[in-house]
């Protein structure tokens, strides 16, 4: 017999039809406080990845300005952003969990829009590096945010839907960068400089707009209860930071799962995405306009399959949806890498980020369901950047990795030797995806789960009477958190 890991990819029945529900009176059921709150968290999102590619985007325009001819000095910017994005995840998604979803996000967006302008006006090598690593502590922030802001509020049927569409915002914002530099860059003056110029406008919009948005239904209801309850902001935060103690023993191998999961998804992402215009411009002798073009293309892929793989994680699983997915982007891996003319790489841009961003969709839905009771915030914003550093280095790894591998291509009528960055992506593709599937098959999972009616970390009056007994001299030991998750998770994690 099959181990049970592998015959429970398919939900019970029971979660499956109860989680079925027709879309369209499904989306006409939502309030206009609900569309409200998603659209602030998938804009955020977006905004994050605006910034980010901006980088990946302007690799020679930077190695020109800063005078390095090697792209893999550039990387290093990226490298760093993505190294330090698990410090903003931390401070930003304690402070959500603690106070909620509204405000830290403002700061946060307010703190993107800042470095982004600061980005516009580097002169140094030294100085461009300084202030990508301060970004990357404020993109830390956003993404466990913006996902419990948007998700949280929404019915359970919903739910796989909204984490396909939040998930490609950072899809949509990849392609708003690449238009920017096809059509802002070549027509100023101040070139790459421009693109962090319109970007800090644009966090700055998300701010305000967040600012607009009434706060989670899920944190006003705690407070309610708080406020009745007469426990005092200073017992609440005591009772965070024990709660937060308690979870780290009690779901230590979740959290380490949790962490391997997102490390191969990041590796996968930004493994197919950061060095793309590189390798397009380096290894297949295209112009700058077509690569962007093809990037543009291939981001209309992962839009398409965020939507669709999220949409039908609601009714097969969440694992089982991204196993289909990411078997679908390897399969189009010779796609990616061997034709030489546009049509065909743009075709296999397409497929493979259908397939890899496909998969990425679940994800938001997939963290939160499994998240220990009060973190939504806290924990998939770790687990995600601690992944995210992990992977870090991938850009420069195939940086690295073309500057020894090399290829021969007709440029201008002459042979040219070029890294083979086609290669190096294809193998490291690869790779990544059969370790995705591997430790996606062996995790958990908790389909459909109602986790809105969980107590944040801070409301639970089990917690809070010990608390009170401690003060008096007592008891001085706090609970484990309450855990109402299902058995499936406990058992294995």
């Amino acid at each position: 017999m099959a181990p049970y890991f592998i015959r429970n990819l398919l939900p019970r029945r029971q979660a499956r039809d109860a989680n079925r529900r027709p879309l369209g009176p499904l989306l006409r059921s939502l309030t206009l406080i609900q569309w409200a709150q998603f659209l602030t968290g998938w804009l955020a999102w977006t905004c994050d990845a605006i910034d980010f590619f901006n980088v990946a985007l302007s690799v020679t325009r930077l190695q020109k300005q800063f005078n390095k001819p090697d792209a893999s000095s550039i990387t290093t910017a990226i490298t760093l952003t993505l190294l330090v994005r698990s410090i903003g995840a931390v401070l930003f998604g304690v402070l959500s969990d603690r106070y909620g979803r509204k405000w830290p996000l403002v700061a946060n967006l307010l703190l993107c829009s800042t470095v982004q302008l600061g980005t516009s006006f580097v002169q140094t090598f030294q100085q461009f590096l300084a202030v990508r690593s301060l970004f990357g502590i404020a993109m830390g922030g956003v993404w466990g945010l913006a996902s419990s802001t948007a998700l949280e509020n929404l019915p359970v049927e919903a739910r796989g839907l909204a984490s396909g569409v939040l998930q490609q915002g950072y899809a949509v914002g990849y392609l708003i960068s690449a238009i920017m530099s096809l059509y802002l860059v070549p027509n100023n003056p101040h070139t790459w400089r421009a693109l962090f110029w319109a970007t800090s406008a644009i966090s700055a919009f998300a701010a305000t707009i967040r600012a607009l948005v009434p706060e989670s239904e899920v944190f006003l209801r705690a407070k309610a209860q708080e406020r009745a309850f007469g426990a005092n902001p200073g017992k609440r935060t005591k009772v965070f930071i024990r709660q937060i103690g308690a979870m780290l023993k009690q779901h230590w191998a979740l959290c380490i799962y949790a962490i391997l999961l997102m490390a191969g998804f990041n590796f996968l992402s930004h493994g197919s995405q950061d060095l793309y215009p590189t390798y397009l411009k380096t290894s297949k002798g295209f112009d700058n306009y077509h690569a962007i073009v093809a990037t543009i293309i291939g981001n209309c892929g992962a839009i398409t399959g965020g939507a669709i793989a999220g949409s039908v994680s609601q009714y097969i699983g969440r694992r089982l949806t991204i196993i289909s997915f990411v078997l679908l982007s390897g399969v189009f891996i010779p796609l990616w890498i061997l034709p030489s003319g546009f049509s065909g790489l743009a075709a296999g841009a397409f497929c493979v980020q259908f397939g890899v961003q496909g998969a990425w969709g679940v994800i938001p839905i997939q963290l939160a369901e499994m998240s220990p009771p009060g973190f939504r915030a806290t924990f998939p914003g770790v687990a995600y950047q601690l992944g995210n550093m992990i992977s870090s280095a991938s850009a420069q790894i195939e940086a690295i990795g073309g500057n020894h591998l090399k290829t021969t291509i007709n440029k201008n009528g002459k042979a040219t030797v070029v890294p083979d960055y086609a290669t190096v992506q294809g193998i490291l593709l690869g790779a990544i995806a059969t370790f995705v599937i591997f430790i996606t098959i062996i995790g958990p999972e908790n389909h459909g789960s109602n986790f809105e009616n969980e107590t944040t970390a801070f409301e639970q009056r089990k917690v809070l009477d010990k608390v009170r007994l401690s003060e008096l001299g007592g008891i001085d030991k706090v609970p484990r958190p309450i855990d109402t998750r299902s058995e499936e998770i406990n058992d294995k994690f």
